[in-house]
């Protein structure tokens, strides 16, 4: 696991300042993400899947360099993902998840 990958900004604070709470928070990660059943990549998609869903920018974005980079994630997998977005969430999350898709792939 890559600190900087799974947690917010934030975080460095609670690092420094409530180490209990970050040990809690890398726990809670390595139990979620365990590859154990679902292999490490689905998850990951999974997660992309679930911010996309909530609009969050950031995180999206996070989830989608990591996953295309850690794992080989292409375009296309990826538009799978946010295809269901599309039918679970609407329109606006899946047009503001392609508008981040192509910004990524872009860079």
């Amino acid at each position: 696991m890559k600190e900087d990958v799974f947690y917010g900004k934030g975080m460095v604070h609670v690092k420094k300042d409530y180490p209990d709470i970050y040990d809690a928070v890398v726990k809670l990660n390595e139990a979620a993400f365990t590859g154990s059943v679902l292999d490490y990549k689905t998850q990951k998609l999974i997660a992309l899947g679930i911010t996309a869903a909530n609009s969050d920018d950031r995180a999206m974005k996070k989830q989608m360099m990591s996953v295309m980079h850690e794992f080989g994630a292409t375009k296309d997998e990826i538009v799978d993902v946010l295809r269901v977005v599309l039918l679970t969430s609407g329109n606006p999350p899946f047009v503001k998840a392609m508008k981040i898709l192509y910004d990524v792939f872009e860079e």
